[in-house]
C-alpha cells in the first residue's frame, strides 16, 4: 500500500554530465576530485583538490537557453540534472503544470555560489545587482518552478549535508499523505568561495585527494553536481519503467554539536535503525550501504561505529566521495542515483583511495568493483548540526 517507486533519474557531477556517464565512471573507477578550479578567483585554486563538473557554466547556459539576468551556476546544474529526470520518467508538459507534481529541492550555497557579486550587493546602498534575487534560499526551486510552469507545491530543503535525502523523503511523504500524484526531488550545489572559505575555516579540507574511513584521513574534498529522481506511487506508473523501490527513510537529530556527529554516533544509529523500521527490514538484510564517508576524522568515525552498533558486523560499504568530493546539498539525491545503480546492475563500486582501516575500530570498505546481489542498498548523509537521514532502496 502506498509504495513508492523512482521512475526517472538525472545526474550531474565531477565523473559525468548524464545518467550514463556516471555509471561508466563509477563501474572504471574513476575519480573526477583533481587540484583544478577554474570557475572563479581563488587562492586555492590548484592547491586544494576539487570535484568541479568539466562542463563550463557558460556551455550550460547556452545548452538550456537560460537568457534571464541573474541565474546562477547552481540553478543551471540543476536545469540539467531536472531535465534528464522528466525526460527519464516521460512526463509531458501537462505532468508539469498540473498541481498533482510536487518539487521538492535543496541546496546549501544556492545563489551565494557568486559570493563576490553577493560581498558587494551587501555593501551597497543601491538595490543591488541583476543577481540579488538569486540569493534566496528558494531561488533555484523559484526557477524551475517558473521554467517548466509547475503549480504544485514547491518547497526547498536546506538541512545542510542532508539536505536532498530529506527532499527525498519530502517527497515520498507528499505522495504517501495524498498531497501530490508524482514528486520531482533532489538537489543541486556549485562550488563557490563562500563554502571553500567556510570550510577551511574549520580545517576539514584536505590537501590531498580524500580517503574515507582510512586512518590516514585529511579531510574532505568539496565537490558540485545535481541530481533530481521521479517517485511515483505504484497505482500511478502506468506500465512506466521502474528503477527501484524507496522502502524506508527515517531523518534524527543528536543535537550533539553545530558541526560535529556525537562519538558514539547516536544520530546516524537512530537514522538507520529507523529507515530499516520503515521499510520493515532487519539489519542482516541490507546488502550494501552507500556511506556518508566523507573523509573527515570525526565523520568516519562515528559513523564506523554506528554501523557496528546496529549491524553487529556490517554488510558491504562505501563512500563514493571519492569519485566526485563531497557535493553538500546535492550528496544524498546523486548518492541516492548510485544506490540505484547498485541495484539496477547488481554491483558496487570501490571505496577510492583507501588503504588502511582505522586502527580502533577495523573496518574495511569495499576496495574493487564488483558485481553482487543487490536487493537492498541504505544510503546515508549526515549534516552539520547532527541532521542524519538514511534512505533504504530496494530491487524491483
Amino acid at each position: 500500500m502506498n509504495r513508492i517507486f523512482v521512475t526517472g533519474m538525472g545526474v550531474i557531477s565531477a565523473i559525468g554530465n548524464s545518467v550514463a556517464e556516471n555509471h561508466h565512471a563509477l563501474q572504471e573507477s574513476i575519480c573526477g576530485v583533481r587540484k583544478e578550479l577554474d570557475l572563479f578567483p581563488s587562492k586555492y585554486a590548484g592547491v586544494l583538490p576539487f570535484g568541479q563538473v568539466q562542463i563550463s557554466t557558460e556551455l550550460l547556459q547556452k545548452k538550456f537557453h537560460i537568457t534571464e539576468p541573474g541565474v546562477t551556476r547552481t540553478t543551471m546544474l540543476a536545469v540539467h540534472a531536472f531535465n534528464e529526470a522528466i525526460t527519464a520518467a516521460r512526463l509531458s508538459a501537462v505532468d508539469l503544470h498540473s498541481c498533482d507534481t510536487a518539487l521538492v529541492g535543496a541546496s546549501t550555497v544556492g545563489g551565494m555560489c557568486l559570493t563576490d557579486e553577493l560581498f558587494n550587493d551587501a555593501n551597497k546602498k543601491t538595490n543591488g545587482s541583476v543577481y540579488t534575487s538569486s540569493y534566496d534560499c528558494a531561488s533555484v526551486c523559484l526557477y524551475l518552478q517558473k521554467r517548466y510552469h509547475m503549480n504544485g507545491i514547491i518547497n526547498t530543503i536546506n538541512t545542510a549535508c542532508s539536505s536532498s535525502a530529506n527532499a527525498i523523503m519530502f517527497g515520498a511523504m507528499l505522495l504517501k499523505n495524498g498531497f501530490a500524484k508524482r514528486a520531482i526531488v533532489g538537489g543541486t550545489d556549485s562550488l563557490a568561495k563562500f563554502t571553500i572559505n567556510g570550510f577551511n575555516a574549520l580545517h576539514i579540507l584536505s590537501p590531498d585527494i580524500c580517503t574515507p574511513f582510512d586512518e590516514g584521513r585529511k579531510g574532505l574534498n568539496l565537490g558540485e553536481g545535481a541530481a533530481f529522481l521521479i517517485l511515483e506511487k505504484e497505482e500511478d506508473i502506468n506500465g512506466k519503467n521502474v528503477y527501484a523501490e524507496l522502502s524506508g527513510y527515517c531523518n534524527t537529530n543528536d543535537s550533539y554539536h553545530p558541526s560535529s556527529l556525537s562519538e558514539q554516533g547516536d544520530g546516524p544509529f537512530l537514522s538507520m535503525q529507523g529507515a530499516l523500521q520503515a521499510a520493515n527490514l532487519l539489519p542482516d538484510q541490507i546488502d550494501f550501504i552507500n556511506a556518508h564517508g566523507t573523509g573527515t576524522e570525526n565523520n568516519d568515525a562515528v559513523e564506523s561505529r554506528a554501523m557496528i552498533r546496529l549491524f553487529g558486523k556490517p554488510p558491504a560499504f562505501a563512500s563514493t566521495k571519492g569519485n566526485i568530493g563531497h557535493t553538500l546539498g546535492a550528496a544524498g539525491a546523486i548518492e541516492a542515483v548510485y544506490s540505484i545503480f547498485n541495484l539496477m546492475h547488481q554491483e558496487v563500486y570501490p571505496n577510492l583511495h583507501f588503504i588502511n582501516p582505522i586502527a580502533s575500530i577495523g573496518l574495511s570498505p569495499v576496495k574493487l568493483f564488483k558485481k553482487m546481489n543487490v536487493k537492498h542498498v541504505m544510503s546515508n548523509s549526515f549534516g552539520f548540526g547532527g541532521n542524519c537521514s538514511s534512505l533504504v532502496f530496494s530491487k524491483v
